[in-house]
């Protein structure tokens, strides 16, 4: 069984939207916005990459990607691994060919088929809805966040605020750095 893995730019608060300068968001950019940059905090980012043999991604992250990542020199281990993105409403001709395989999935369930064929990691970047329907589902199996210290109040959250049974989870490695900013990485206990 695959292991998929959620990384994600967060706030204190649970925050996950626009950090990189997506438009229609407030506080759109605020990993850079008032939070010194220090590099060995975004160690993990490149180890991603190396550990990665596929990335999957929801519909809106996908699109907003797509057109800018396969270009970018710091996402280059991500241009030939496989893709999949989940969406009820992309077609082929929708799909970008530049990006290597790229493959759609319509569901959770197929999501969950994904992670029972043979192969290494499934990383899953951006995509908060799809995120939280994968959590709900009980199909990731770690988090790799980067907390940063900040409180955005209003935005689109990691996590959703469906009502179910409690989930366990085992911190496997943790930093904090000088620029307040906390790597913090979990296991999902099963």
């Amino acid at each position: 069984m695959r292991t998929l893995i959620s990384t994600a730019f967060i706030s204190l608060d649970g925050v996950v939207e626009a950090p990189g300068g997506e438009p229609g968001y407030r506080n759109s950019g605020w990993t850079f916005k008032d939070v010194a940059f220090v590099p060995e905090a975004f160690e993990i980012k490149g180890r991603e990459q190396q550990e990665a043999s596929a990335m999957l991604l929801g519909r809106t992250s996908y699109q907003a990607f797509s057109p800018v990542w396969p270009d970018m020199a710091d996402f280059a281990g991500y241009k030939e691994m496989p893709k999949y993105v989940v969406s009820t409403t992309l077609t082929e001709d929708d799909l970008v060919t530049n990006w290597g395989e790229t493959a759609i999935l319509r569901s959770l369930d197929e999501v969950a088929a994904l992670k029972e064929t043979d192969g290494g990691p499934i990383i899953v970047h951006g995509s908060a809805t799809l995120h939280q329907g994968l959590s709900d589902a009980g199909l990731v199996d770690r988090y790799h966040l980067l907390v940063f210290p900040l409180l955005l109040g209003a935005g689109k959250r990691l996590f959703s605020a469906t009502d179910k049974d409690a989930q366990k989870l085992r911190l496997v490695e943790h930093e904090a750095y000088a620029n307040g900013l906390q790597k913090n990485v979990f296991n999902v206990v099963r």
